[in-house]
């Protein structure tokens, strides 16, 4: 299984697929965080390093092999009912990296494996905004 792990942080998900008994081949990871990406490597030093999710483009996205699950928790400060008024919801600078997750799967699902199988991972929002993520 090859996959895709978008917004990975500390590689929680490859730990979740070998917890699991799920026999990863190639593990793709878009990450920004220098500390995370530390953390990812000094545990898992096969992943591979795409970078900002927002530069992964189409000519990058032709590189990769089939990809057979696509995973992610885009950020979620912007979503979170804890951060009430104060919330830029969906469209925030942040939690808008969602869009990047959907661009990413819908390419991927027309162009490189359309039985790609996804798992998107996410705070509970306010109902307006968990309509449009749903």
């Amino acid at each position: 299984m090859n996959v895709l792990s978008l917004f990975d942080g500390i590689s929680c998900g490859q730990l979740a697929l070998e917890r699991a008994g799920i026999r990863v081949d190639s593990y793709y990871a878009s990450e920004i965080n220098k500390d995370s990406i530390k953390v990812t490597q000094h545990h898992f030093p096969n992943t591979i390093q795409l970078g900002d999710v927002t530069k992964i483009d189409e000519s990058r996205l032709r590189q990769l092999p089939r990809i057979d699950l696509l995973i992610g928790g885009s950020p979620c400060q912007d979503l979170s009912i804890a951060a009430g008024n104060a919330s830029t919801g969906l469209y925030g600078h942040r939690s808008r990296l969602f869009f990047e997750y959907i661009r990413i799967k819908e390419w991927l699902t027309k162009n490189n494996n359309p039985n790609l199988l996804f798992l998107l991972e996410n705070v509970k929002p306010e109902k307006k905004y968990l309509d449009i993520m749903t």
